[in-house]
């Protein structure tokens, strides 16, 4: 029996001064996000910022409801919006970043396994890579690409099985 071993490759910084302008710009655009997402009930601010082919960012922010699962993660709504307004460019990048209690996490936060899915749907969509971007103050991660990520992963193929 042969057995394959599944590798993850991370990328760690620990300051965002590590980064590529256009990774610094986007990492900030997503600071930005976060700011202004709506989260009453967690207190726990998620912020994404997606940069497209064409040199558009698109933010996201979670967007929270009193009946939970109404709610929205950052990165999906990020994807969403970008996917309405420009349906036929492929997404480069997405930086992530998170706060509470007034101050960003100093660890990233990676995305939920709901979000995980819908950026893999967008990067098998546009048949193009999406880098992943998560920034905390003290550590920051890149991934290359979300199959990185999310290494056994579940698409269109395996309808057709």
């Amino acid at each position: 029996m042969k057995k394959t071993q599944i590798i993850t490759t991370v990328y760690e910084y620990d300051s965002i001064a590590e980064l590529s302008k256009e990774d610094q710009l986007l990492v900030n655009e997503a600071k930005d996000a976060a700011h202004r997402s709506y989260a009453p009930y967690s207190k726990f601010n998620v912020g994404a910022a997606l940069l497209l082919e064409n040199g558009e960012i698109v933010q996201g922010n979670n967007q929270e409801n009193s009946a939970y699962p109404s709610g929205l993660c950052a990165e999906r709504v990020a994807v969403f919006y970008a996917n309405a307004k420009y349906p036929d460019v492929p997404v480069k990048a997405i930086a992530i970043t998170s706060r509470t209690n007034g101050s960003f996490l100093d660890a990233p936060v990676p995305p939920c396994g709901a979000c995980r899915q819908v950026l893999l749907e967008t990067e098998n969509r546009y048949n193009h890579p999406i880098k992943v971007i998560l920034c905390g103050e003290k550590k920051i991660q890149i991934i290359d690409n979300i199959k990185q990520l999310m290494p056994l992963y579940f698409d269109k193929d395996m309808l057709n099985e």
